[in-house]
């Protein structure tokens, strides 16, 4: 993670918790990343199933499973890909996951690179959501989370370096 990055966050965190906001909710997402035919690195992104706008495959730990074994299912689950994934997160972003209440909750996303090996034809929210393969810079433009297209940025001039 970018010093910056990591100072901003964890300042900003130390702000809400000084004020009594609550913690955040943790999540985790998969980081999908695969050597492209032109031999550039390329990230995949998913769209939301409400919003439609570009995200990471992301969700919920559940069970007994590691942070990192959740993230390779919601890959699996929202992107109907497989691969290595590495059990020490790349890094973390934050962001307001709106409720069906209307509430807004405050998520922290650790994130997990997984290197891309089978891609499905059918996987269980194909009919929710569209999957797309994106140069770096590209998929950074794309989410709207400053904190989460920093670390695709990084993680993108060197995938094998980060995901190590």
């Amino acid at each position: 993670m970018l010093w910056s990055q990591g100072k901003r966050i964890l300042l900003s965190e130390r702000l809400r918790s000084l004020f009594g906001s609550p913690p955040p909710r943790l999540q985790v997402a998969a980081l999908p990343w695969r050597l492209g035919k032109k031999g550039a690195f390329e990230i995949m992104l998913v769209t939301s199933r409400e919003t439609r706008r570009w995200v990471l495959p992301k969700g919920w730990p559940e069970g007994m499973e590691s942070l990192s074994e959740a993230a390779a299912r919601e890959a699996h689950e929202e992107a109907g890909i497989s691969g290595r994934i590495t059990t020490t997160e790349l890094g973390s972003y934050y962001y307001g996951k709106r409720l069906t209440t209307g509430l807004e909750r405050r998520c922290q996303v650790l994130v997990f690179p997984l290197e891309v090996k089978k891609t499905a034809d059918k996987w269980p929210e194909k009919k929710r959501r569209t999957r797309q393969w994106f140069e770096p810079t590209e998929a950074a433009n794309l989410v709207n989370e400053p904190d989460l297209a920093e670390l695709i940025v990084e993680f993108g001039q060197n995938p094998k370096k980060s995901a190590a």
